[in-house]
């Protein structure tokens, strides 16, 4: 299987200056591929071929209005119009969602270029069999993204099936009685939380001071509190991502022979409006999405359960099923004389589906 190896880059100026410009170049590439396959759909044509693109973007850069895209590396602007090209298919498929155009103050900055590998390849194991780099900048660093491909761990497995339950209240309780907390409701998250509040009131007051008629004006005060925001978004997320790769490592590092995870309907509970953010936070994707690779790279099968699964209203002891379940119903109670937690008795339910 192939892992990504993550290396902070430690660029001078000059180098960050260069590493920004790439990244504005590619993001440029990726909207003017989407521009040209919408243009071509409504003229009634068909899918345009990233080497026909490719060609077609050669061209363009020895016009003088776009040889400015000779600065960078000509790998940058070709894989970022292969990037796009691959979103549109996946989009066809039915895979994810359709491609949109990327936002210069929104989206991360990132970018594809097989030059660096060679400098960081020291720091990397088995560097001939390097795979997709990409350089990305966090907020706060540069980093190099290099895939590795690694051969699959040797495990002797304990026979045993873990289900997987996660939800809101608790990020995952699993069959065999391990409970993770969410973790956004530590005392870090909930401190971060506040002094971010805080900055974004702050922010929005010194906008307000400095508007001119309609027209907002970014003072260089309101770009210091605007990095400040971003920081602590940054801390965020690596809080967040830190307690995901904690809580799967922990499952597969059980060494069980199979694991079944509930699938929610998350774009469904993204649509109410008091249970969106709490779901957002959790991050449930990235939990499902980290404990499938680390199940594979321990040899684990990894079962998704159906979306309409009742695992929380089903009995564990008898399968009889209540109908008349509600969400604040924290305790299953059955007509058997079954009691206890629902996350729980859903645990239970799930990890019966692998047998």
């Amino acid at each position: 299987m192939i892992l990504a190896n993550k290396v902070r880059l430690k660029p001078t100026p000059e180098q960050e200056s260069q590493l920004w410009k790439s990244a504005d170049t590619a993001r440029w590439a990726y909207n003017w591929t989407l521009a040209r396959q919408e243009e071509s759909y409504r003229n009634g044509k068909k899918f345009i071929p990233d080497r026909s693109l490719r060609k077609e973007l050669t061209q363009l850069k020895q016009t003088a209005e776009y040889s400015w895209l000779y600065d960078v590396s000509n790998n940058v602007t070709k894989q970022a119009v292969k990037d796009a090209c691959d979103a549109y298919k996946q989009y066809f498929k039915k895979l994810s969602d359709k491609p949109c155009f990327k936002s210069r103050k929104r989206s991360k900055p990132t970018f594809y270029n097989d030059n660096v590998k060679l400098k960081a390849a020291e720091y990397l194991p088995d560097a001939a069999k390097h795979i997709n780099p990409r350089v990305s900048f966090d907020g706060k660093y540069w980093y190099l993204s290099v895939g590795v491909e690694r051969e699959d761990e040797k495990t002797n497995w304990t026979g045993e099936v873990i289900g997987v339950d996660v939800g809101v209240k608790e990020l995952a309780v699993c069959s065999n009685g391990m409970v993770f907390h969410n973790v956004n409701k530590t005392k870090v998250v909930k401190k971060t939380e506040k002094r971010l509040r805080r900055l974004q009131r702050k922010v929005s007051r010194q906008y307000e001071m400095n508007k001119e008629g309609s027209r907002f004006v970014k003072t260089c005060n309101i770009v210091k509190v605007e990095n400040r925001i971003r920081l602590l978004h940054r801390r965020l997320t690596n809080i967040r991502k830190n307690h995901i790769h904690q809580a799967t490592a922990a499952i597969a590092k059980t060494k069980p022979s199979a694991v079944v995870m509930e699938t929610l309907n998350i774009k469904g509970m993204m649509k109410n409006r008091h249970l969106s953010k709490a779901v957002a936070q959790q991050k449930l994707y990235e939990l499902k999405r980290q404990l499938q690779y680390k199940c594979e790279k321990y040899g684990i099968r990894f079962t998704e359960a159906d979306k309409w699964f009742p695992s929380s209203k089903t009995c564990s002891d008898c399968g009889q099923f209540k109908k008349d379940l509600k969400l604040s119903d924290r305790i299953f109670k059955c007509d058997c004389g079954l009691k206890m937690d629902r996350d729980v008795n859903a645990a239970l339910n799930l990890a019966k589906l692998a047998n």
